[in-house]
């Protein structure tokens, strides 16, 4: 069964978010959310229960500690028989390499900048191109799931800045070019995709930003 949504949510404000010299200390999995990510988490899970009500809900979870620790929060907001979960490795952050220095950081992103987002690949890590490689893989996952009857009526996506945009990305068959004028959505934030029922087409009703405009975009979900 289609779900009704398909829901992507950045997690919380977490100490790298705020301090950069973390993902010189501490491995970028562990790194948690702040204070002010825990209450980002908990106000997302208010929003999500205001937009599905009693829907029931299956969450696809990032198994870094900040989005585990978003989905918890996030989860307080619902009774337990309303949902499912489960870890999704293929959501994960884009993998920067090795512990790195606060000014080796800033040197290798701002490569980043000059060479493109989605080509660059970190020094014994990922290019932009290796989690859009992810994000399809796991489409064909999450299409062959919504063949279920008995699928739950929201798809719900815990994840990270890079995976939200390059899922909005693939499944609107976006360009390189627009992916790399395409903002991050904030901390908490939902992104949402909507069935529209007479077309059967998935809408981003809750557009990210593109240098001043949104990307609006629908297609028809393909069952493999």
């Amino acid at each position: 069964m289609k779900p009704h949504r398909i829901i992507l949510i950045r997690h919380g404000e977490c100490h790298a978010n705020t301090d950069e010299s973390k993902f010189a200390t501490e491995p970028d999995y562990t790194i948690e959310l702040t204070e002010k990510g825990v209450a980002q988490a908990r106000e997302a899970g208010q929003k999500l229960r205001e937009l599905v009500d009693e829907e029931s809900m299956y969450f696809y979870v990032s198994p870094f500690w900040r989005t585990r620790s978003t989905f918890e929060n996030i989860a307080r907001s619902f009774p337990r028989n309303q949902f499912e979960y489960s870890e999704e490795p293929r959501l994960r952050e884009q993998e920067w390499g090795y512990l790195r220095t606060y000014a080796e950081l800033q040197q290798l992103k701002k490569e980043r900048r000059d060479y493109g987002i989605f080509y660059y690949r970190f020094p014994g890590g990922e290019a932009g191109t290796d989690v859009y490689d992810r994000i399809n893989d796991l489409l064909g996952s999450l299409h062959r799931d919504f063949l279920r009857e008995d699928y739950p009526q929201n798809c719900v996506l815990i994840t990270h800045s890079l995976a939200i945009r390059l899922f909005v990305m693939r499944w609107f068959h976006l360009t390189v070019e627009e992916f790399e004028q395409m903002r991050s959505p904030k901390n908490g934030q939902l992104v949402i995709l909507q069935l529209n029922d007479d077309t059967g087409d998935y809408e981003l009703v809750t557009p990210l930003e593109k240098d001043g405009t949104a990307v609006r975009r629908s297609r028809p979900i393909r069952l493999l």
